[in-house]
């Protein structure tokens, strides 16, 4: 897919490349720091770690057995891993399972990068590209809706987001 999709190489430095095994501890890092409501848990940190890692798995194999072809990508600045991304590209939609920065790559624009990446890749096989973004999470709401993503479904904790190719031109690293 990437050679397809021209994928391997963003803007701005970014790459993406498939994820391997030794990467699940930095995507558990990714994970964690994108759940800062497991932070709220009240009691010691080693319930905190346990529930997170609970999470983390739970997060795993529900994506793997709702979406057994999705496909984990390590976002990559110039060789160093900056991010991750999990998605499906089923046959309705193309779905973004998680996407995140490590906290010190955040505000800098690479997730928007990637998922610029994602409208292209959403366009050429001609399906919508959907996401469900947290209610506790407006700033990634606010990214989506610039890209020309819409409200699909209304949830108690979390909302889908649909963009439809052929509603915006894509162009990956434009501002």
């Amino acid at each position: 897919m990437s050679a397809e999709l021209n994928f391997s190489d963003l803007a701005q430095g970014l790459s993406l490349r498939p994820a391997q095994p030794r990467d699940m501890p930095c995507v558990e890092r990714i994970y964690r720091s994108a759940r800062p409501d497991l932070l709220w848990i009240d009691g010691e940190q080693e319930l905190i770690d346990q529930v997170q890692r609970q999470q983390f798995q739970a997060m795993q194999f529900g994506a793997g057995s709702q979406h057994p072809n999705a496909m984990h990508f390590m976002v990559e600045k110039l060789g160093a891993p900056v991010g991750a991304v999990m998605v499906d590209f089923g046959h309705n939609e193309v779905r973004i399972l998680f996407l995140a920065m490590l906290p010190e790559a955040r505000g800098h624009g690479f997730g928007k990068v990637v998922l610029q990446g994602l409208q292209q890749a959403a366009q050429q096989v001609g399906c919508p590209l959907a996401v469900v973004v947290w209610h506790q999470n407006p700033e990634a709401r606010r990214v989506y809706q610039a890209l020309g993503f819409t409200l699909e479904e209304t949830g108690t904790m979390a909302d889908k987001l649909v963009w439809y190719p052929g509603r915006r031109n894509i162009m990956v690293g434009a501002g």
